[in-house]
């Protein structure tokens, strides 16, 4: 079997690749070595940015109707609500910024949502297939499974987790360090007594660990999460759940009515020494691996595969020079080490779940693909995010969606002819753009900005759209 691109791996990494290849006309097949889809909650905080990646990938109706805002937390104390707690620091949406607070929905969910939309741009899962080989030369990547089957492709994705295969066949090593070495248990239960209005927190008593047991919304299940003394293996049953909660709060053993998945592990934080090996990129958990506090691994894993999939669009499809995938590690390897130490200093409780990590601020100022050539630049720069606002009646965010570029011609600029597949927004400026051209790349960052065309068909050129 022959395609563009191989992505190993069906999590949410992925399935947005995935989408975002298909809506292109690049052909990618999805391969995944379980028999079906990840069936845990894990990865539940979907955070502003990528709530705005989801909007372009046409997902975010679906998402939206799946999750919820997060519950107050409740501390108990002897049985009894002793105070409430605050998760995030609040903040308001804006024309600017319209979502602004993480949506909580179940990973195992997300990726339901993901799978649909790769089916319906005409994609595929196929199951069952375990990468156990991999070679490349210079035309392109043979991917050996269990099975015996062999797939080439032109370029292949690493998305398969923390543990990834593809990254030990090539060889790239992650560094990193334990960021708690305390057990943690993770399991998705049905529990009575509870009410689905707080996350619900009880402080660790003596000889016990943290406990919290948090509804997740658009479903019947909580997910709790629960500590152990370090060198402790967590009893994983429903028994083993039974005795915790018993242990630990005013409920009742019998309270856990039913154990739909559970899993332990040990926070710890990871970058790969490389995002890239000849044709082979890594992305999401084989790139990076994070503490979840904080919810930033599954949004910064999805932003990798947003990030990539345009510029393997623009090399396969519009005849831009390969060289421009070298962008993509110089691009989502600086962001996802800010965001790692972020993570752990979440976990550490040194910062709080706020404005950094809505993740809105994140962007692309040093990469080889920006260029700002206005004398005196505004607030907004090239390489930042393209804030949403409104031209001339047009919202901006209906105006990036899709797969293609687009241009703002704010003042009293004159517009170049840039040719029907470049559409140009034209009217006053909004907000923080300020008077000037704005091209905006295809995953909504500003990738050239100046008081007038003079360069911009030549930067255009890079990506195969003179």
């Amino acid at each position: 079997m022959d395609t563009d691109v191989l992505v190993v791996g069906a999590g949410p990494t992925g399935l947005a690749l995935g989408i975002d290849l298909a809506r292109r006309g690049v052909a990618a097949l999805v391969v995944e070595r379980a028999e079906a889809l990840f069936p845990g909650s894990r990865g539940k905080g979907i955070q502003p940015r990528t709530m705005e990646v989801f909007d372009d990938l046409g997902v975010l109706d679906a998402i939206r109707a799946a999750g919820g805002r997060y519950p107050v937390g409740m501390i108990w104390q002897d049985g009894r609500r002793a105070g409430e707690h605050r998760m995030f620091d609040a903040a308001e949406p804006t024309e600017e910024a319209p979502y602004t607070e993480p949506w909580m929905v179940p990973q195992w969910r997300t990726q339901q949502i993901l799978r649909a939309r790769l089916e319906e741009l005409g994609g595929e899962v196929a199951f069952g297939r375990e990468v156990v080989g991999l070679t490349q030369d210079e035309n392109g990547v043979r991917a050996e499974f269990a099975s015996g089957e062999v797939v080439t492709a032109r370029y292949a994705l690493a998305a398969d987790g923390g543990r990834s295969t593809v990254r030990r066949l090539l060889g790239i090593g992650m560094a990193g360090e334990t960021v708690d070495p305390i057990p943690t248990l993770v399991a998705d239960v049905r529990i009575s007594g509870l009410d689905r209005d707080n996350w619900h927190v009880f402080p660790p008593g003596e000889g016990d660990g943290f406990l919290a047991i948090c509804p997740l919304s658009g479903t019947e299940d909580f997910q709790l999460v629960a500590q152990f003394p370090e060198g402790t293996a967590p009893d994983l049953s429903l028994e083993g759940i039974r005795k915790v909660v018993a242990a630990r709060t005013h409920l009742a053993p019998e309270s856990v009515t039913e154990l739909r998945w559970a899993s332990d592990f040990r926070p710890r934080a990871a970058l790969a020494d490389r995002f890239r090996s000849g044709r082979v990129f890594l992305a999401g958990d084989a790139a990076h691996v994070h503490s979840p506090a904080g919810g930033q691994g599954l949004n910064t894993s999805v932003q990798d595969a947003y990030n990539l999939g345009w510029k393997l669009g623009a090399v396969l499809r519009d005849g831009a020079d390969a060289a421009l995938l070298d962008s993509y590690e110089e691009e989502r390897r600086p962001v996802a080490a800010d965001v790692l130490g972020l993570s752990t200093r979440v976990h550490r409780g040194e910062t709080r779940r706020g404005e950094a990590t809505r993740q809105l601020g994140l962007g692309y100022r040093q990469s080889p693909l920006t260029r700002e050539t206005r004398t005196t630049p505004g607030p907004l720069r090239a390489g930042d995010r393209a804030p949403d606002g409104t031209v001339a009646g047009v919202r901006l965010f209906d105006a990036f969606r899709g797969p293609h570029w687009t241009l703002l011609a704010l003042g009293d600029e004159q517009t170049p002819d840039l040719g029907a597949r470049i559409p140009v927004v034209r009217g006053p400026a909004p907000g923080t753009y300020g008077p000037g051209l704005y091209l905006v790349r295809p995953d909504g960052y500003v990738g050239w900005a100046g008081d007038t065309a003079a360069g911009l068909p030549d930067y255009l050129a890079r990506f195969g759209r003179r």
